[in-house]
C-alpha cells in the first residue's frame, strides 16, 4: 500500500474523530478572533451553567432559527466540558420547541453527540479518555459494558442521573458495534424523552415520574444481573 493509499484509508476510518477535533479547534479560533464570537460563548455559558429551566429557554427562543443548532452543538459539547447536564438540555428542547418537535430535536441532538462520543472513544487512547471522565468512572462503565453489554447501554440511558454521556466513549473503547450501541442508546432515551416530553410543563409531576423512572430501570438492571448470574452459574 503506497502513501496515498495510507492517507486514504486512515482518513476514511477515523474521519469522525478528525471532524469533532477540527470543530473544536475551529470553535476555539473563532472565540478569540471574533469579538463577537466571545460574547455569544459567555453569554451561553452564564446562561447554561444558571440551571436556571426558564432563563435557558427564553434564552434559546430568542436565538430563532439557530436554536436548534445551538441545542445540538451544546450537546455534543457538554461531554467534553460538562458545560449543562444533557437532561436539562432535553427539557430545555421540549420546553422551548413543544413536546413534539421539542422531542425530536432532543432525540437528534442524543443521536449527534452519542455518535461523536463513540467514535472519540473508539480511536483516543484509553489514558485519555480517562483524563475526560475520571479513571474510577471509566473502568466501572467499562466493566458494566464488557458483561452486560447492549442493556447496560439501555439502562443508563433510560435513567437521567447516571452518567449517560460517559458511556458513549466507553461504548467506543470497548469496541461494542456502532448499531449496537446506537440502538441501545435510542432505546433507552426515546422511553425518557417521551416522559419528559409528557411531564415536562409541571415541575413536580417531572420530578415523580424521573423518581419512578430511576426506580424502575435499577429494578430492571438488577433482575437482569441476577438472571445473568445465574445464567452463567448454570453453564459454568
Amino acid at each position: 500500500m503506497n502513501k496515498i493509499d495510507s492517507l486514504k484509508s486512515f482518513l476514511k476510518n477515523k474521519w469522525p474523530l478528525i471532524g469533532s477535533i477540527t470543530i473544536l479547534i475551529a470553535a476555539a479560533i473563532s472565540y478569540f478572533v471574533f469579538p463577537e464570537m466571545e460574547q455569544f460563548v459567555n453569554e451561553a455559558y452564564h446562561t447554561l451553567t444558571s440551571q436556571n429551566e426558564e432563563r435557558i429557554t427564553r434564552w434559546v427562543n430568542q436565538l430563532g432559527i439557530w436554536g436548534p443548532v445551538f441545542i445540538i452543538i451544546t450537546m455534543v459539547l457538554q461531554m467534553f466540558f460538562l458545560i449543562v447536564p444533557s437532561p436539562l438540555l432535553m427539557l430545555v428542547s421540549i420546553l422551548a420547541y413543544g413536546p413534539f418537535w421539542g422531542s425530536v430535536l432532543s432525540v437528534a441532538a442524543i443521536f449527534i453527540a452519542s455518535t461523536v462520543g463513540y467514535f472519540v472513544g473508539k480511536f483516543l487512547s484509553h489514558l485519555t479518555i480517562r483524563k475526560l471522565i475520571g479513571e474510577k468512572k471509566e473502568k466501572k462503565l467499562e466493566y458494566y459494558v464488557n458483561r452486560y453489554g447492549f442493556w447496560a447501554v439501555v439502562i443508563t440511558r433510560l435513567s437521567p442521573f447516571l452518567s449517560n454521556d460517559a458511556i458513549s466513549f466507553v461504548a467506543g473503547i470497548v469496541k461494542m458495534t456502532y448499531w449496537k450501541f446506537i440502538g441501545a442508546t435510542l432505546m433507552g432515551i426515546v422511553p425518557l424523552t417521551i416522559l419528559f416530553a409528557w411531564f415536562g410543563e409541571n415541575n413536580e409531576r417531572l420530578k415523580t415520574g424521573l423518581i419512578w423512572t430511576v426506580i424502575v430501570s435499577a429494578l430492571a438492571f438488577v433482575v437482569y444481573v441476577v438472571y445473568d448470574s445465574r445464567k452463567k452459574r448454570n453453564h459454568g
